[in-house]
């Protein structure tokens, strides 16, 4: 065993399991009350994270004030998130004492699930960073990009993702070199973590660099606006409100994500020196955080987002209680009035499912929007 960690001899017939003990990161044999609380715990978040994120793609789609570039964008976010909670999912009911029976193969699929999810939010918000860049130097409040180049961007996006996430399964692992293990993820090369961390704390960097940029471009612009037009006062604070949503999204992520990626990166260049395992757990629970928060931001800074909530939960109670209208047992009158009387009901409850199919939204002032 120590001439295969010294040498870069390949031996594939080592099962997960020898990679834990090798790194010394100890596997559940048994189900303990801490490893039932996190299973249900992280369960119950990523249901809420995995439905929140629906209704956040939802009412980009049926509210038409939203067809814009960079609404695209946000619901491929969300998209992201969404697709993040299915990788929580995953990780959680294959992690503790349910580790043991994983093949390698399943092994990289359960993580590769979780760097796919980063690397597209990562991606998107880099994406948003660009857009908002473009459109806002030039005080517009939506990109000119054709909806052919958001689909194109949004492809290049996931394409991108996949290709990250596969790369470890693809041989930048530790298989032929156990000296190179991480103890986060034991089958994973310590330098693949270096690479892959860096990577996104340089693009935090850099998304960073450029809404400030745009944040100090703003406020200059809107002290030389002050003195024109209500109208360009209004579009310059449509504008700004904007960007501080999207603002607070991106500050939100890099809270919740960067803990982690220190922790990888330290991982990835102090090995077993760095004691990674006692922070692994924390600065997991604080990502899978992230993508539960982008929908309450929504919420709050959105009141165009919010009154489509509010839309989509409505129509989801009505059909439900006309559903349940139906299925119940009714007896009728041959009465003229009460005939009447029924026709009316029936009548209204047409409008109400009518008004939940054919809605459009009101017209707001564009400062009420964000």
């Amino acid at each position: 065993m120590e001439s295969s960690g010294r040498g870069n001899a390949c031996d594939y017939s080592h099962n997960v399991t020898f990679f834990y003990d090798y790194v010394g990161k100890e596997i559940s044999r048994d189900w303990g009350v801490r490893d039932c609380v996190v299973v249900v715990l992280g369960l119950t978040i990523c249901l809420i994270m995995i439905l929140s994120n629906i209704m956040v793609m939802a009412a980009i789609l049926i509210n038409r004030r939203f067809h814009f570039p960079i609404y695209f964008l946000l619901a491929n976010m969300a998209a992201a998130d969404l697709f993040a909670g299915l990788a929580y999912t995953n990780l959680v009911l294959n992690t503790g004492p349910w580790t043991i029976r994983l093949s390698k193969q399943q092994w990289f699929i359960r993580n590769a699930l979780v760097d796919m999810s980063l690397t597209a939010s990562v991606a998107n918000l880099l994406a948003v960073a660009v857009e908002r860049h473009q459109t806002i130097i030039t005080m517009q409040l939506h990109s000119k990009m054709t909806k052919r180049r958001v689909v194109l961007l949004i492809v290049c996006i996931w394409a991108v993702s996949i290709i990250m996430g596969l790369v470890p399964s693809m041989g930048w692992n530790c298989e032929c070199q156990l000296s190179d293990c991480s103890i986060i993820a034991p089958l994973y090369s310590r330098r693949y973590m270096i690479f892959w961390a860096s990577l996104n704390l340089l693009t935090f960097s850099v998304m960073v660099a450029v809404y400030a940029r745009i944040y100090v471009y703003v406020r200059r612009k809107g002290k030389r606006m002050s003195q024109h037009s209500s109208h360009h006062l209004r579009h310059n604070e449509t504008v700004f409100n904007l960007m501080k949503t999207i603002s607070i999204v991106l500050g939100v992520f890099v809270i919740c994500w960067t803990p982690g990626l220190m922790t990888l990166l330290l991982d990835g260049i102090m090995g077993k020196d760095s004691h990674a395992l006692t922070y692994e757990k924390y600065c997991l629970i604080l990502a899978e955080c992230n993508s539960l928060v982008n929908p309450i931001i929504y919420s709050f800074r959105d009141e165009e987002m919010r009154r489509t909530f509010k839309y989509i939960l409505c129509c989801l109670c009505r059909r439900s209680s006309d559903h349940q209208g139906e299925q119940s047992p009714v007896e009728f009158n041959t009465l003229q009035p009460e005939v009447g009387y029924h026709r009316k009901i029936t009548g209204q409850l047409f409008q109400q499912k009518q008004s939940c199919d054919s809605w459009h939204p009101i017209s707001l002032p564009p400062s009420q929007l964000y």
